[in-house]
Protein backbone atom coordinates (compact mmCIF):
# COMPACT_ATOMS: atom_id res chain seq x y z
CA UNK A 1 0.00 0.00 0.00
CA UNK A 2 0.98 3.65 -0.90
CA UNK A 3 2.17 5.46 1.70
CA UNK A 4 1.11 9.67 1.22
CA UNK A 5 3.89 11.72 0.57
CA UNK A 6 4.62 15.00 1.84
CA UNK A 7 2.13 16.60 -0.11
CA UNK A 8 -0.90 13.79 1.34
CA UNK A 9 -0.01 14.38 4.47
CA UNK A 10 -3.04 14.40 6.94
CA UNK A 11 -3.31 17.64 8.44
CA UNK A 12 -5.22 16.53 11.34
CA UNK A 13 -5.34 19.89 12.75
CA UNK A 14 -5.21 21.75 9.87
CA UNK A 15 -8.48 23.82 8.00
CA UNK A 16 -10.30 21.12 7.64
CA UNK A 17 -11.70 20.70 10.64
CA UNK A 18 -12.77 23.92 11.83
CA UNK A 19 -16.05 25.14 12.50
CA UNK A 20 -18.77 24.74 9.84
CA UNK A 21 -18.54 27.85 7.43
CA UNK A 22 -15.56 28.92 8.84
CA UNK A 23 -13.66 29.87 5.88
CA UNK A 24 -10.83 27.81 5.95
CA UNK A 25 -9.75 28.61 9.91
CA UNK A 26 -8.46 26.48 12.43
CA UNK A 27 -10.42 25.61 15.53
CA UNK A 28 -7.18 26.49 17.59
CA UNK A 29 -9.16 29.90 17.95
CA UNK A 30 -12.89 29.27 18.11
CA UNK A 31 -12.10 26.34 20.65
CA UNK A 32 -10.81 28.91 23.02
CA UNK A 33 -13.20 31.37 22.42
CA UNK A 34 -16.50 29.73 22.69
CA UNK A 35 -15.42 28.69 26.39
CA UNK A 36 -14.44 32.33 27.46
CA UNK A 37 -18.41 33.04 25.81
CA UNK A 38 -20.09 30.37 28.11
CA UNK A 39 -18.11 31.40 31.57
CA UNK A 40 -19.28 35.17 30.33
CA UNK A 41 -22.74 34.09 29.87
CA UNK A 42 -22.95 31.90 32.93
CA UNK A 43 -21.57 34.66 35.17
CA UNK A 44 -24.24 37.08 33.86
CA UNK A 45 -26.68 34.71 34.28
CA UNK A 46 -26.07 33.75 37.74
CA UNK A 47 -25.20 37.50 38.56
CA UNK A 48 -28.78 38.79 37.23
CA UNK A 49 -30.47 36.23 38.70
CA UNK A 50 -29.31 36.61 42.14
CA UNK A 51 -29.65 40.38 42.46
CA UNK A 52 -32.98 39.95 41.00
CA UNK A 53 -33.82 37.63 43.98
CA UNK A 54 -31.99 39.96 45.91
CA UNK A 55 -34.41 43.03 45.08
CA UNK A 56 -37.37 41.05 45.06
CA UNK A 57 -36.17 39.41 49.07
CA UNK A 58 -35.74 43.56 49.96
CA UNK A 59 -39.31 44.13 48.35
CA UNK A 60 -40.66 40.99 50.37
CA UNK A 61 -39.76 42.26 53.45
CA UNK A 62 -40.71 45.92 52.78
CA UNK A 63 -44.54 44.97 52.10
CA UNK A 64 -44.66 42.65 54.78
CA UNK A 65 -43.55 45.17 57.61
CA UNK A 66 -45.29 48.12 56.16
CA UNK A 67 -46.34 48.73 52.68
CA UNK A 68 -48.78 46.22 52.61
CA UNK A 69 -51.10 48.57 54.46
CA UNK A 70 -50.48 50.94 51.33
CA UNK A 71 -53.66 51.82 49.49
CA UNK A 72 -53.22 50.54 45.48
CA UNK A 73 -49.22 50.64 46.28
CA UNK A 74 -49.14 47.88 48.58
CA UNK A 75 -50.71 45.34 45.60
CA UNK A 76 -48.60 46.84 43.31
CA UNK A 77 -45.75 45.99 45.34
CA UNK A 78 -46.61 42.24 46.28
CA UNK A 79 -47.09 42.15 42.47
CA UNK A 80 -43.56 43.55 41.62
CA UNK A 81 -41.70 40.76 44.44
CA UNK A 82 -43.65 38.22 42.53
CA UNK A 83 -41.74 39.29 39.28
CA UNK A 84 -39.14 40.44 40.67
CA UNK A 85 -38.44 35.75 42.07
CA UNK A 86 -40.44 34.30 38.76
CA UNK A 87 -37.68 36.25 36.26
CA UNK A 88 -34.70 35.57 38.54
CA UNK A 89 -35.73 31.77 38.21
CA UNK A 90 -36.91 32.18 34.83
CA UNK A 91 -33.33 33.47 33.79
CA UNK A 92 -31.59 31.36 36.33
CA UNK A 93 -32.80 28.27 34.56
CA UNK A 94 -33.00 29.06 30.83
CA UNK A 95 -30.20 31.35 29.82
CA UNK A 96 -32.31 33.03 27.63
CA UNK A 97 -31.43 36.69 26.07
CA UNK A 98 -35.37 37.34 26.04
CA UNK A 99 -35.75 36.98 29.34
CA UNK A 100 -32.75 38.31 30.23
CA UNK A 101 -33.88 41.23 28.22
CA UNK A 102 -36.85 41.44 30.16
CA UNK A 103 -35.22 41.24 33.65
CA UNK A 104 -33.49 44.11 32.62
CA UNK A 105 -36.67 46.57 31.84
CA UNK A 106 -38.22 45.15 34.79
CA UNK A 107 -35.21 45.95 36.94
CA UNK A 108 -35.15 49.58 35.23
CA UNK A 109 -38.86 49.85 35.62
CA UNK A 110 -38.78 49.18 39.63
CA UNK A 111 -36.03 51.72 39.93
CA UNK A 112 -38.17 54.03 38.32
CA UNK A 113 -41.27 53.55 40.66
CA UNK A 114 -39.33 54.82 43.27
CA UNK A 115 -37.87 57.67 41.48
CA UNK A 116 -41.27 58.80 41.11
CA UNK A 117 -42.34 58.03 44.72
CA UNK A 118 -39.77 60.07 46.01
CA UNK A 119 -40.30 63.27 43.24
CA UNK A 120 -43.94 63.35 42.98
CA UNK A 121 -45.13 60.20 45.10
CA UNK A 122 -47.48 57.40 43.68
CA UNK A 123 -50.96 56.59 44.42
CA UNK A 124 -51.10 59.34 47.36
CA UNK A 125 -47.90 58.06 48.99
CA UNK A 126 -44.15 59.75 48.84
CA UNK A 127 -41.33 58.02 49.62
CA UNK A 128 -38.72 58.75 51.88
CA UNK A 129 -35.03 58.02 51.95
CA UNK A 130 -34.37 54.90 54.10
CA UNK A 131 -31.31 52.12 54.03
CA UNK A 132 -33.15 49.22 52.34
CA UNK A 133 -34.95 51.68 49.61
CA UNK A 134 -31.46 52.97 48.80
CA UNK A 135 -29.67 49.25 49.17
CA UNK A 136 -32.57 47.98 46.88
CA UNK A 137 -32.11 51.13 43.94
CA UNK A 138 -28.35 50.02 44.01
CA UNK A 139 -29.09 46.40 43.16
CA UNK A 140 -31.66 47.23 40.74
CA UNK A 141 -29.22 49.16 38.77
CA UNK A 142 -26.41 46.61 39.07
CA UNK A 143 -29.25 43.73 38.09
CA UNK A 144 -29.65 45.88 34.79
CA UNK A 145 -26.44 45.79 34.43
CA UNK A 146 -25.86 42.58 34.53
CA UNK A 147 -28.99 41.39 32.51
CA UNK A 148 -28.35 43.78 29.55
CA UNK A 149 -25.51 42.50 29.21
CA UNK A 150 -26.56 39.19 28.87
CA UNK A 151 -29.03 39.96 26.71
CA UNK A 152 -26.92 41.70 24.32
CA UNK A 153 -23.81 38.65 24.50
CA UNK A 154 -24.67 36.13 21.86
CA UNK A 155 -24.98 32.12 23.12
CA UNK A 156 -21.98 30.54 20.93
CA UNK A 157 -19.11 33.05 19.07
CA UNK A 158 -20.52 34.50 15.29
CA UNK A 159 -19.86 32.31 12.41
CA UNK A 160 -19.46 33.71 9.48
CA UNK A 161 -21.42 31.70 6.29
CA UNK A 162 -23.68 29.80 8.62
CA UNK A 163 -27.59 29.45 7.45
CA UNK A 164 -29.11 32.41 9.62
CA UNK A 165 -26.73 34.25 7.71
CA UNK A 166 -27.91 33.24 4.83
CA UNK A 167 -31.40 33.36 5.29
CA UNK A 168 -31.53 36.52 7.43
CA UNK A 169 -29.08 38.79 7.76
CA UNK A 170 -30.75 40.70 10.46
CA UNK A 171 -31.45 37.41 12.48
CA UNK A 172 -27.63 36.55 12.22
CA UNK A 173 -26.92 40.16 13.42
CA UNK A 174 -28.67 39.77 16.77
CA UNK A 175 -27.28 36.69 16.93
CA UNK A 176 -23.78 38.01 16.67
CA UNK A 177 -24.61 40.41 19.44
CA UNK A 178 -25.65 44.01 19.30
CA UNK A 179 -22.75 46.05 18.35
CA UNK A 180 -21.63 48.59 20.84
CA UNK A 181 -23.75 47.03 23.71
CA UNK A 182 -21.31 47.44 26.15
CA UNK A 183 -20.97 50.73 26.05
CA UNK A 184 -24.98 51.64 25.56
CA UNK A 185 -25.31 49.30 28.63
CA UNK A 186 -22.40 51.16 30.69
CA UNK A 187 -23.97 54.79 30.00
CA UNK A 188 -27.45 53.36 30.93
CA UNK A 189 -25.75 51.89 34.12
CA UNK A 190 -24.30 54.80 35.01
CA UNK A 191 -26.79 57.39 34.21
CA UNK A 192 -29.46 55.83 36.72
CA UNK A 193 -26.62 55.57 39.01
CA UNK A 194 -26.34 59.57 38.53
CA UNK A 195 -29.92 59.89 39.20
CA UNK A 196 -30.46 58.02 41.50
CA UNK A 197 -27.49 59.23 43.91
CA UNK A 198 -28.68 62.99 42.97
CA UNK A 199 -32.63 61.62 43.90
CA UNK A 200 -31.19 59.79 47.53
CA UNK A 201 -29.32 62.40 48.06
CA UNK A 202 -32.59 64.72 47.91
CA UNK A 203 -35.11 63.06 49.37
CA UNK A 204 -36.15 63.27 52.96
CA UNK A 205 -38.78 63.25 55.59
CA UNK A 206 -41.52 66.06 55.93
CA UNK A 207 -40.11 68.37 59.01
CA UNK A 208 -41.96 68.87 62.09
CA UNK A 209 -43.56 72.45 62.62
CA UNK A 210 -41.68 74.72 64.39
CA UNK A 211 -42.36 74.93 67.95
CA UNK A 212 -43.87 78.13 69.02
CA UNK A 213 -46.00 79.49 72.05
CA UNK A 214 -49.20 80.21 69.26
CA UNK A 215 -49.06 76.95 67.79
CA UNK A 216 -52.36 75.30 68.57
CA UNK A 217 -53.49 71.54 67.07
CA UNK A 218 -56.80 71.16 67.57
CA UNK A 219 -57.76 67.29 68.73
CA UNK A 220 -61.08 65.76 67.69
CA UNK A 221 -62.73 61.97 67.60
CA UNK A 222 -63.61 59.86 64.97
CA UNK A 223 -64.44 56.45 64.11
CA UNK A 224 -61.78 53.94 62.02
CA UNK A 225 -62.74 50.04 61.73
CA UNK A 226 -65.36 49.97 64.17
CA UNK A 227 -63.70 52.44 66.95
CA UNK A 228 -63.22 55.43 68.32
CA UNK A 229 -60.39 57.14 67.32
CA UNK A 230 -58.33 59.95 67.97
CA UNK A 231 -57.86 62.58 65.25
CA UNK A 232 -55.88 65.64 64.19
CA UNK A 233 -58.20 68.79 62.99
CA UNK A 234 -57.94 67.13 59.04
CA UNK A 235 -59.73 63.74 60.49
CA UNK A 236 -56.69 61.99 60.69
CA UNK A 237 -56.02 59.25 62.90
CA UNK A 238 -53.79 59.26 65.44
CA UNK A 239 -51.17 56.94 66.49
CA UNK A 240 -49.25 55.81 69.74
CA UNK A 241 -45.62 54.18 69.41
CA UNK A 242 -44.97 51.40 72.08
CA UNK A 243 -41.09 52.49 72.48
CA UNK A 244 -42.06 55.90 73.28
CA UNK A 245 -41.97 57.17 77.18
CA UNK A 246 -44.29 59.64 78.65
CA UNK A 247 -41.64 62.22 78.59
CA UNK A 248 -39.95 61.28 74.98
CA UNK A 249 -39.69 60.01 71.61
CA UNK A 250 -38.27 57.71 69.72
CA UNK A 251 -39.16 58.26 66.73
CA UNK A 252 -36.95 60.69 64.65
CA UNK A 253 -35.07 61.07 61.14
CA UNK A 254 -36.68 58.17 58.69
CA UNK A 255 -39.10 57.26 61.15
CA UNK A 256 -40.76 60.97 61.87
CA UNK A 257 -40.83 60.83 58.40
CA UNK A 258 -43.07 58.13 57.70
CA UNK A 259 -45.06 58.88 60.89
CA UNK A 260 -44.91 62.27 61.39
CA UNK A 261 -45.25 64.03 64.85
CA UNK A 262 -48.62 66.05 65.93
CA UNK A 263 -46.30 69.49 66.89
CA UNK A 264 -48.13 72.53 68.63
CA UNK A 265 -50.01 72.70 71.78
CA UNK A 266 -53.29 70.27 71.77
CA UNK A 267 -56.48 71.40 72.30
CA UNK A 268 -59.45 69.39 73.22
CA UNK A 269 -62.45 69.20 70.50
CA UNK A 270 -65.77 67.52 71.20
CA UNK A 271 -65.77 63.96 73.27
CA UNK A 272 -62.17 64.25 73.35
CA UNK A 273 -60.85 63.21 77.27
CA UNK A 274 -58.98 65.61 79.25
CA UNK A 275 -55.59 63.37 79.19
CA UNK A 276 -53.74 66.16 76.68
CA UNK A 277 -50.06 67.29 77.15
CA UNK A 278 -46.79 67.38 75.44
CA UNK A 279 -43.34 66.65 75.56
CA UNK A 280 -40.21 68.40 73.71
CA UNK A 281 -38.78 66.30 70.92
CA UNK A 282 -34.99 66.11 70.45
CA UNK A 283 -35.21 68.37 67.85
CA UNK A 284 -36.54 71.26 70.11
CA UNK A 285 -40.20 71.21 68.74
CA UNK A 286 -43.26 70.57 71.00
CA UNK A 287 -45.02 67.45 70.76
CA UNK A 288 -48.60 66.55 71.71
CA UNK A 289 -49.33 63.56 73.99
CA UNK A 290 -52.55 62.23 74.90
CA UNK A 291 -52.56 59.70 77.71
CA UNK A 292 -48.84 59.57 78.45
CA UNK A 293 -48.38 59.01 74.70
CA UNK A 294 -46.77 60.80 72.35
CA UNK A 295 -48.84 61.17 68.86
CA UNK A 296 -47.99 60.76 65.25
CA UNK A 297 -49.96 60.65 61.61
CA UNK A 298 -49.20 57.77 59.09
CA UNK A 299 -48.19 58.31 55.70
CA UNK A 300 -50.61 55.53 54.35
CA UNK A 301 -53.27 57.32 55.78
CA UNK A 302 -54.39 59.60 52.70
CA UNK A 303 -57.93 60.10 54.06
CA UNK A 304 -59.82 60.65 56.82
CA UNK A 305 -61.42 57.55 58.82
CA UNK A 306 -58.38 55.35 57.45
CA UNK A 307 -55.91 53.68 60.30
CA UNK A 308 -53.38 51.43 58.06
CA UNK A 309 -51.27 52.24 60.52
CA UNK A 310 -52.53 50.27 63.35
CA UNK A 311 -51.03 46.90 64.48
CA UNK A 312 -47.64 47.87 62.28
CA UNK A 313 -44.50 46.73 63.24
CA UNK A 314 -42.57 49.26 61.62
CA UNK A 315 -39.32 51.68 62.09
CA UNK A 316 -38.27 49.88 65.46
CA UNK A 317 -41.47 49.02 66.73
CA UNK A 318 -45.46 48.28 67.22
CA UNK A 319 -48.07 51.16 66.47
CA UNK A 320 -51.55 51.45 67.73
CA UNK A 321 -54.07 53.70 66.53
CA UNK A 322 -55.51 55.95 70.01
CA UNK A 323 -58.65 54.99 71.09
CA UNK A 324 -60.62 56.67 73.37
CA UNK A 325 -63.79 56.13 75.27
CA UNK A 326 -66.78 55.92 72.95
Amino acid sequence: MRSPGPDRKLHLDGPDLGPPGGGGRGPARWLTRQPSVRLQRLALRLAGAGLLAATGGIHLDLYLTGYRSLPTLGWLFLLQVITAFDLAAAVLASGSRLLAAAGAGFALATLGGYLLSVWIGLFGFREIRTVAGTVAGVIEIAGFAALAALAATPATPARRGGPAAASSPLLARLQAGIPGAARAVGGASLAALVVFGISVAQAGGPAPAPAGSGLTTVLKTAKASGATVLTNASGFTLYWFVPDTATRSNCAGTCAGYWPPVTGTPSAGPGVPDRLGTIKRPDGTIQATYNGHPLYTYVGDTAPGQAFGNGLNLNGGLWHEVTVPG
